[in-house]
Protein backbone atom coordinates (compact mmCIF):
# COMPACT_ATOMS: atom_id res chain seq x y z
CA UNK A 1 0.00 0.00 0.00
CA UNK A 2 1.54 3.32 -1.10
CA UNK A 3 1.12 6.23 1.29
CA UNK A 4 2.11 9.83 1.03
CA UNK A 5 5.10 10.68 3.21
CA UNK A 6 4.63 13.64 5.53
CA UNK A 7 7.65 15.13 7.26
CA UNK A 8 6.57 15.69 10.87
CA UNK A 9 6.75 19.22 12.20
CA UNK A 10 7.96 20.04 15.69
CA UNK A 11 5.78 21.58 18.37
CA UNK A 12 7.50 24.92 17.78
CA UNK A 13 6.88 24.79 14.03
CA UNK A 14 3.23 23.92 14.58
CA UNK A 15 2.94 26.72 17.13
CA UNK A 16 4.32 29.23 14.61
CA UNK A 17 1.54 28.25 12.20
CA UNK A 18 -1.06 28.33 14.97
CA UNK A 19 -0.16 31.81 16.18
CA UNK A 20 0.07 33.16 12.62
CA UNK A 21 -3.58 32.24 11.99
CA UNK A 22 -5.70 34.74 13.89
CA UNK A 23 -9.02 33.37 15.12
CA UNK A 24 -11.95 34.45 17.26
CA UNK A 25 -12.33 32.34 20.39
CA UNK A 26 -14.51 32.50 23.49
CA UNK A 27 -13.33 30.89 26.72
CA UNK A 28 -15.39 29.66 29.68
CA UNK A 29 -14.16 28.11 32.92
CA UNK A 30 -16.34 25.27 34.16
CA UNK A 31 -17.61 25.43 37.74
CA UNK A 32 -17.99 22.27 39.83
CA UNK A 33 -19.57 21.50 43.19
CA UNK A 34 -20.03 18.44 45.37
CA UNK A 35 -16.40 17.27 45.31
CA UNK A 36 -15.02 19.17 48.29
CA UNK A 37 -11.72 20.93 47.68
CA UNK A 38 -10.62 18.52 44.99
CA UNK A 39 -9.76 19.66 41.47
CA UNK A 40 -11.78 18.59 38.43
CA UNK A 41 -9.88 18.50 35.15
CA UNK A 42 -9.29 16.43 32.00
CA UNK A 43 -13.00 16.37 31.31
CA UNK A 44 -14.80 14.84 28.36
CA UNK A 45 -17.05 16.91 26.15
CA UNK A 46 -20.63 16.96 27.45
CA UNK A 47 -23.03 14.51 25.85
CA UNK A 48 -26.78 13.94 26.01
CA UNK A 49 -28.13 11.12 28.16
CA UNK A 50 -31.86 10.76 28.79
CA UNK A 51 -32.41 14.42 28.03
CA UNK A 52 -29.68 15.82 30.28
CA UNK A 53 -26.15 17.01 29.59
CA UNK A 54 -23.54 14.73 31.16
CA UNK A 55 -19.76 14.84 31.24
CA UNK A 56 -17.03 12.78 32.84
CA UNK A 57 -14.26 14.43 34.84
CA UNK A 58 -11.08 13.50 36.69
CA UNK A 59 -11.47 14.44 40.37
CA UNK A 60 -8.31 14.63 42.45
CA UNK A 61 -6.51 16.25 45.35
CA UNK A 62 -3.96 18.84 44.20
CA UNK A 63 -1.03 16.91 45.69
CA UNK A 64 -2.09 13.42 44.55
CA UNK A 65 -2.26 11.35 41.35
CA UNK A 66 -4.93 9.03 42.79
CA UNK A 67 -8.16 10.19 41.25
CA UNK A 68 -11.78 9.24 40.73
CA UNK A 69 -13.85 9.65 37.60
CA UNK A 70 -17.30 11.13 38.20
CA UNK A 71 -20.30 11.58 35.96
CA UNK A 72 -21.44 15.20 36.28
CA UNK A 73 -24.70 16.91 35.33
CA UNK A 74 -25.24 20.64 34.98
CA UNK A 75 -27.71 22.96 36.68
CA UNK A 76 -27.47 26.76 36.62
CA UNK A 77 -24.02 26.60 34.99
CA UNK A 78 -22.60 24.44 37.80
CA UNK A 79 -21.61 20.81 37.28
CA UNK A 80 -22.35 18.44 40.17
CA UNK A 81 -21.92 14.68 40.61
CA UNK A 82 -24.81 12.78 39.03
CA UNK A 83 -26.95 11.39 41.85
CA UNK A 84 -26.79 7.70 42.72
CA UNK A 85 -24.08 7.10 40.13
CA UNK A 86 -21.02 4.89 40.48
CA UNK A 87 -17.58 6.51 40.46
CA UNK A 88 -14.44 4.87 39.11
CA UNK A 89 -10.90 4.86 40.49
CA UNK A 90 -9.48 6.00 37.18
CA UNK A 91 -7.72 8.93 35.52
CA UNK A 92 -8.46 10.75 32.25
CA UNK A 93 -11.92 9.51 31.26
CA UNK A 94 -13.17 9.06 27.72
CA UNK A 95 -16.38 7.82 26.17
CA UNK A 96 -17.73 6.61 22.84
CA UNK A 97 -21.02 5.32 21.48
CA UNK A 98 -20.59 1.99 19.68
CA UNK A 99 -23.64 0.29 18.16
CA UNK A 100 -25.89 2.04 20.66
CA UNK A 101 -23.79 1.16 23.71
CA UNK A 102 -22.02 3.66 25.91
CA UNK A 103 -18.31 2.83 26.20
CA UNK A 104 -16.42 4.49 29.06
CA UNK A 105 -12.67 4.26 29.52
CA UNK A 106 -10.08 5.53 31.96
CA UNK A 107 -6.60 4.84 33.28
CA UNK A 108 -6.22 2.70 36.40
CA UNK A 109 -3.07 3.13 38.50
CA UNK A 110 -1.22 0.05 39.74
CA UNK A 111 0.77 0.38 42.97
CA UNK A 112 3.57 -1.57 44.61
CA UNK A 113 2.49 -4.49 46.79
CA UNK A 114 4.61 -3.22 49.68
CA UNK A 115 3.82 0.48 49.20
CA UNK A 116 0.31 1.50 48.09
CA UNK A 117 1.49 5.08 47.62
CA UNK A 118 4.07 4.12 44.96
CA UNK A 119 2.76 3.93 41.39
CA UNK A 120 4.47 1.21 39.37
CA UNK A 121 2.29 1.01 36.24
CA UNK A 122 -1.10 1.82 34.76
CA UNK A 123 -3.72 0.16 32.57
CA UNK A 124 -6.58 1.57 30.53
CA UNK A 125 -9.86 -0.06 31.54
CA UNK A 126 -13.08 -0.13 29.50
CA UNK A 127 -16.72 -0.45 30.57
CA UNK A 128 -19.81 -0.91 28.41
CA UNK A 129 -23.58 -0.79 28.77
CA UNK A 130 -26.78 0.70 27.44
CA UNK A 131 -27.18 2.87 30.55
CA UNK A 132 -24.83 4.85 32.77
CA UNK A 133 -26.10 2.91 35.78
CA UNK A 134 -25.36 -0.53 34.32
CA UNK A 135 -21.84 -0.29 32.90
CA UNK A 136 -19.76 -3.47 33.13
CA UNK A 137 -16.03 -3.93 32.68
CA UNK A 138 -15.20 -5.74 29.45
CA UNK A 139 -11.64 -4.98 28.29
CA UNK A 140 -8.21 -3.85 29.48
CA UNK A 141 -5.34 -2.30 27.58
CA UNK A 142 -1.69 -3.33 27.77
CA UNK A 143 0.42 -2.15 30.69
CA UNK A 144 1.43 1.55 30.52
CA UNK A 145 -0.66 2.29 27.41
CA UNK A 146 -2.84 5.39 27.71
CA UNK A 147 -4.84 7.27 25.05
CA UNK A 148 -6.80 4.29 23.69
CA UNK A 149 -9.89 5.55 21.88
CA UNK A 150 -12.75 3.88 19.99
CA UNK A 151 -15.05 5.00 17.18
CA UNK A 152 -17.81 3.37 15.16
CA UNK A 153 -16.95 3.73 11.47
CA UNK A 154 -19.37 4.41 8.62
CA UNK A 155 -19.58 0.71 7.69
CA UNK A 156 -20.25 -0.40 11.28
CA UNK A 157 -16.74 -1.59 12.01
CA UNK A 158 -14.87 -0.18 15.00
CA UNK A 159 -11.75 1.93 14.72
CA UNK A 160 -9.23 1.70 17.57
CA UNK A 161 -6.58 4.33 18.29
CA UNK A 162 -3.67 3.27 20.52
CA UNK A 163 -0.56 4.90 22.01
CA UNK A 164 2.47 2.57 21.77
CA UNK A 165 5.74 3.57 23.43
CA UNK A 166 9.21 2.09 23.74
CA UNK A 167 10.62 0.02 20.89
CA UNK A 168 7.57 0.62 18.66
CA UNK A 169 6.56 4.08 19.75
CA UNK A 170 9.41 5.92 21.45
CA UNK A 171 7.98 8.54 23.79
CA UNK A 172 4.52 7.97 22.34
CA UNK A 173 3.11 7.46 18.84
CA UNK A 174 -0.45 6.86 17.65
CA UNK A 175 -1.55 3.46 16.40
CA UNK A 176 -4.70 2.49 14.52
CA UNK A 177 -6.52 -0.73 13.78
CA UNK A 178 -10.03 -1.86 12.86
CA UNK A 179 -12.15 -4.64 14.38
CA UNK A 180 -15.63 -5.92 13.57
CA UNK A 181 -17.09 -6.13 17.09
CA UNK A 182 -16.34 -5.20 20.68
CA UNK A 183 -15.81 -8.89 21.42
CA UNK A 184 -12.52 -8.60 19.50
CA UNK A 185 -11.26 -5.86 21.81
CA UNK A 186 -8.40 -7.33 23.84
CA UNK A 187 -4.82 -6.62 24.80
CA UNK A 188 -3.40 -8.19 21.64
CA UNK A 189 -5.64 -6.00 19.48
CA UNK A 190 -4.09 -2.92 21.03
CA UNK A 191 -0.55 -4.26 20.75
CA UNK A 192 -0.93 -5.22 17.07
CA UNK A 193 -2.34 -1.86 15.92
CA UNK A 194 -0.38 -0.30 13.07
CA UNK A 195 1.75 2.67 14.13
CA UNK A 196 0.90 5.76 12.08
CA UNK A 197 4.06 7.13 10.52
CA UNK A 198 5.57 10.61 10.33
CA UNK A 199 3.43 12.31 12.97
CA UNK A 200 5.99 13.24 15.64
CA UNK A 201 9.74 13.76 15.76
CA UNK A 202 11.53 11.30 18.04
CA UNK A 203 11.96 13.80 20.89
CA UNK A 204 8.24 14.60 21.03
CA UNK A 205 5.08 12.58 21.49
CA UNK A 206 1.32 12.63 21.23
CA UNK A 207 -1.90 10.70 21.49
CA UNK A 208 -5.54 10.55 20.42
CA UNK A 209 -8.16 11.86 22.83
CA UNK A 210 -11.39 11.64 20.85
CA UNK A 211 -12.46 10.51 17.37
CA UNK A 212 -15.22 11.90 15.14
CA UNK A 213 -16.81 10.28 12.10
CA UNK A 214 -16.75 12.85 9.29
CA UNK A 215 -19.28 13.23 6.50
CA UNK A 216 -16.91 11.67 3.95
CA UNK A 217 -16.34 8.54 6.03
CA UNK A 218 -12.93 9.65 7.24
CA UNK A 219 -12.18 10.07 10.94
CA UNK A 220 -11.30 13.39 12.52
CA UNK A 221 -8.97 12.89 15.47
CA UNK A 222 -8.71 15.27 18.42
CA UNK A 223 -5.51 14.69 20.32
CA UNK A 224 -2.48 16.23 21.91
CA UNK A 225 1.12 16.82 20.92
CA UNK A 226 3.75 17.37 23.61
CA UNK A 227 7.40 18.04 24.28
CA UNK A 228 9.90 18.86 27.00
CA UNK A 229 11.94 22.04 27.13
CA UNK A 230 15.55 22.29 28.31
CA UNK A 231 14.36 22.65 31.93
CA UNK A 232 12.27 19.44 31.71
CA UNK A 233 9.01 21.38 31.79
CA UNK A 234 6.20 19.75 29.83
CA UNK A 235 4.35 21.51 27.02
CA UNK A 236 1.05 20.01 25.82
CA UNK A 237 -1.09 21.38 22.99
CA UNK A 238 -4.45 20.38 21.54
CA UNK A 239 -4.15 19.14 17.97
CA UNK A 240 -6.17 17.48 15.21
CA UNK A 241 -5.65 15.42 12.08
CA UNK A 242 -7.79 13.14 9.94
CA UNK A 243 -7.33 9.56 8.82
CA UNK A 244 -8.80 7.58 5.94
CA UNK A 245 -9.78 4.28 7.59
CA UNK A 246 -9.51 2.43 4.28
CA UNK A 247 -5.90 3.40 3.58
CA UNK A 248 -4.70 4.60 7.03
CA UNK A 249 -3.41 7.74 5.31
CA UNK A 250 -3.35 10.80 7.56
CA UNK A 251 -3.31 14.56 7.14
CA UNK A 252 -0.61 16.67 8.82
CA UNK A 253 -1.12 17.51 12.47
CA UNK A 254 -2.25 21.04 13.31
CA UNK A 255 -2.46 22.70 16.72
CA UNK A 256 -5.90 24.15 17.56
CA UNK A 257 -5.42 25.40 21.15
CA UNK A 258 -2.62 26.24 23.58
CA UNK A 259 -2.33 27.12 27.26
CA UNK A 260 -2.05 30.79 26.29
CA UNK A 261 -5.71 30.69 25.18
CA UNK A 262 -6.77 30.43 28.82
CA UNK A 263 -6.40 32.71 31.86
CA UNK A 264 -3.46 32.35 34.21
CA UNK A 265 -4.44 29.97 36.99
CA UNK A 266 -3.30 27.29 39.40
CA UNK A 267 -1.38 24.20 38.35
CA UNK A 268 -0.68 20.85 39.89
CA UNK A 269 3.08 21.35 39.67
CA UNK A 270 5.27 24.12 38.20
CA UNK A 271 6.40 21.96 35.27
CA UNK A 272 2.75 21.62 34.16
CA UNK A 273 2.09 25.35 33.77
CA UNK A 274 2.04 25.07 29.95
CA UNK A 275 -0.18 22.00 29.67
CA UNK A 276 -3.65 21.57 28.21
CA UNK A 277 -5.18 18.14 27.69
CA UNK A 278 -7.79 17.68 24.98
CA UNK A 279 -10.95 16.17 26.43
CA UNK A 280 -13.53 16.36 23.69
CA UNK A 281 -15.04 18.52 20.98
CA UNK A 282 -18.63 19.35 20.07
CA UNK A 283 -19.24 20.41 16.47
CA UNK A 284 -21.93 23.09 16.39
CA UNK A 285 -22.77 22.76 12.70
CA UNK A 286 -22.20 26.44 11.91
CA UNK A 287 -18.47 26.31 11.30
CA UNK A 288 -17.72 26.54 15.02
CA UNK A 289 -16.90 23.97 17.68
CA UNK A 290 -16.55 23.86 21.47
CA UNK A 291 -13.37 22.23 22.75
CA UNK A 292 -13.26 20.90 26.33
CA UNK A 293 -9.83 20.74 27.97
CA UNK A 294 -8.04 20.18 31.23
CA UNK A 295 -5.66 23.02 32.07
CA UNK A 296 -2.40 22.60 34.00
CA UNK A 297 -3.80 19.44 35.65
CA UNK A 298 -5.97 21.60 37.89
CA UNK A 299 -8.89 23.22 36.02
CA UNK A 300 -11.43 22.54 33.28
CA UNK A 301 -12.28 24.95 30.49
CA UNK A 302 -14.25 25.13 27.27
CA UNK A 303 -13.25 27.24 24.29
CA UNK A 304 -15.37 28.12 21.26
CA UNK A 305 -13.17 27.93 18.15
CA UNK A 306 -13.51 27.47 14.38
CA UNK A 307 -14.49 23.86 13.65
CA UNK A 308 -11.12 22.22 12.90
CA UNK A 309 -12.68 19.27 11.06
CA UNK A 310 -14.51 21.22 8.35
CA UNK A 311 -11.50 21.30 6.04
CA UNK A 312 -11.21 17.51 6.15
CA UNK A 313 -14.77 17.16 4.83
CA UNK A 314 -14.27 19.44 1.83
CA UNK A 315 -10.97 17.86 0.81
CA UNK A 316 -10.17 14.19 0.49
CA UNK A 317 -7.10 12.07 0.97
CA UNK A 318 -5.94 10.23 -2.12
Amino acid sequence: MTRRTIKPETCNQLLDTFYADLRVAKVKKLAFSGVGNRDVYNITAPFQYNGEDVLLGRVEERDSEFSQVFFFTCENEVWSPRVHTHTYNLQDPCYALIKGELIVGGVELLTAADDPARIVSWITQFYRGFAIDSLCHFSSGPGTMKDIRLIELADGRIGIFTRPQGARGGRGQIGFTIIHSLEELNEQTFIDAEVLQDQFISEEWGGANEAHLLSNGHVGVLGHIACFDTMDNKHYYSMVFSINPETFETTPIKIIAARSDFPIGPGKRPELSDVIFSGGLIRLGNGRAVLSVGVSDAEAYQIDIPDPFCEYEVSSLN
